[in-house]
Formats: structure tokens, C-alpha cells, sequence
């Protein structure tokens, strides 16, 4: 594979489509014998999804069970990334602006999650923003009151939509924090991609330099940045948000460094920055 040692794959566009009209995925073409042949080649991969509703132990098993070859340790979200970073910053209390999914990735890394009414919500060391479609504006006041009195400001997705089988849907997480961050001009701390804390965390998890991993995904504004950023290596897919024209359109600092029209061409590519 050339430069590249390893993979960073984005889950929504890339692998599969969501389709809420069967409430599962929509396999996209070659996700399977891709990484089933990685696999086989035993090149490291993790999947890194931006959406945070269900920890890797509840959503790897329903990827397995159509045929892609991903481990529970090899699913990745911004939760996994936050429950890495908050206690290395001392965060021991987070207040919670999620499903119940989002918190049990931070519970299960001893972190004491919060969510809007408890005691104590208020005063917690951090608000962590993930998956929330039932936010509310009491949601939001609690995180305010909770980042006025100190608390950091931690997000796990800015991205604003993302491809499903039926078009663009909304982020939830981006729209939430952009009230919460209006209100209080606090700084975000971004725990998914494309920030460099999300390509550190893979890039120890994989064992390989940030450079050496290839990153995969159809978003310029996500996957993309993320490799420029790091240094990684960007691979463009048009089964998602971005056609082969738009990526062409893109400026440097959005644009991969090969555009695949097919996922297969990873196989046989060498890759070179």
C-alpha cells in the first residue's frame, strides 16, 4: 500500500447508508470485500462514525450481521475519543446532552455522567454534546448555567448533516452546541472528526503514525480536513455527500489525494501524498 500502514474508514457514506425507512443500513458497494481482504492482508483498520446514539458494543454487532468484518474494538466515535481525553484533562463529572448511548462510553470509563435535573448537573467539570433529537431548551439551559460556572465545553460531532439512503439528514449535536456556544462564546472542545484529537486516538489505537494512515470518507469538510490536518493520507469516496466533480472542486485544503470511483481501487492503489 505504499505510504500507507493503516486505515481511518468513515461508517456513513462510505460503508453504508442508513435507512431509516428499514431502521438498519444499506451496504454500499465493496464495503465488505475491502475490508475483508484488509483483514486477510492483516493491514489494521478502525471505523470511525461521527455518530454517537449507539456505543460500539450495541452497533458493531448489527454491522457484523451483514457482513462486514468490524470488531466492537474496532468501531470508533467521539465518545470513545472523550472518554480518552476528559480524564487525562481531570475530568471526573460530565453533564450529558444525549441518548443514553452517548453517556455509557464516558460511565464506562469512570467518568460520573449527568444529564438535565439531576443534582449537581449544573456544577459538573464538563458538557458533553452528542446525539440528542429530543433536546430540549431546558437541555440547553443546563448546559449554559453548567459552562458559565466553569465547565468545558466538549462536542462530539460539528458536522451539520450527513448521508443517508434517503439524502441529507441533520446533526443534531452541531445544531445544539451552536445555541449553546452563542450564549456562552465558550470554546469547543471537538472529540470527533475532523479534530486531531479523533486522528491521535486512532492513530495510537492502530499503532501507526498519523501520516502513515490512510483516511477514507466522502466529506471534504470532515474526513478530508482531518487528513490535511494530520498529514494523513485522504481517499475520496462518491458513494456519499460528494460527487467525483465536486471533489474536483474543492480547495486544497478540502480536496483528498485520490478520488476512488470504486471503494476496490483501495487494493490495488499505492498511495502517495
Amino acid at each position: 500500500m505504499g505510504n500507507v500502514e493503516g486505515f481511518l474508514f468513515d461508517l456513513d457514506g462510505t460503508l453504508v447508508l442508513v435507512d431509516r425507512s428499514l431502521d438498519g443500513y444499506q451496504l454500499l458497494p465493496g464495503a465488505i470485500e475491502v475490508l475483508t481482504e484488509l483483514k486477510a492482508r492483516s493491514v489494521p483498520f478502525v471505523v470511525f462514525t461521527n455518530g454517537t446514539a449507539y456505543p460500539a458494543a450495541e452497533q458493531a454487532p448489527k454491522l457484523r450481521a451483514l457482513g462486514l468484518p468490524i470488531a466492537d474494538e474496532a468501531l470508533l466515535t467521539p465518545s470513545s475519543v472523550a472518554a480518552d481525553l476528559m480524564p487525562r484533562r481531570g475530568v471526573k463529572r460530565a453533564l450529558v446532552l444525549g441518548t443514553p448511548g452517548v453517556a455509557r462510553v464516558l460511565a464506562e470509563a469512570g467518568i460520573q455522567t449527568l444529564v438535565t435535573g439531576q443534582d449537581g448537573a449544573e456544577e459538573a467539570e464538563a458538557v458533553y454534546i452528542g446525539w440528542h433529537p429530543n433536546c430540549c431548551m431546558k437541555d440547553m439551559e443546563a448546559a449554559i448555567r453548567a459552562i458559565w460556572n466553569g465547565a468545558k465545553l466538549y462536542v462530539a460531532s460539528d458536522v451539520p448533516f450527513f448521508a443517508t439512503a434517503g439524502g441529507k439528514a441533520m446533526g443534531y449535536s452541531h445544531a445544539i452546541a451552536t445555541a449553546v456556544r452563542e450564549m456562552t462564546r465558550a470554546p469547543m472542545i471537538l472529540t470527533g472528526k475532523p479534530s486531531l484529537h479523533a486522528l491521535r486516538f486512532v492513530s495510537r489505537k492502530l499503532g501507526i503514525p498519523m501520516r502513515r494512515i490512510g483516511v477514507v470518507g466522502d466529506d471534504p469538510l470532515v474526513e478530508m480536513i482531518m487528513a490535511r490536518r494530520g498529514r494523513a493520507i485522504g481517499f475520496g469516496v462518491t458513494t456519499g455527500i460528494t460527487s467525483a466533480r465536486d471533489w474536483t472542486a474543492q480547495p486544497l485544503s478540502r480536496r483528498p489525494h485520490r478520488v476512488l470511483r470504486r471503494l476496490g481501487e483501495l487494493l490495488r492503489l499505492s498511495a502517495k501524498p
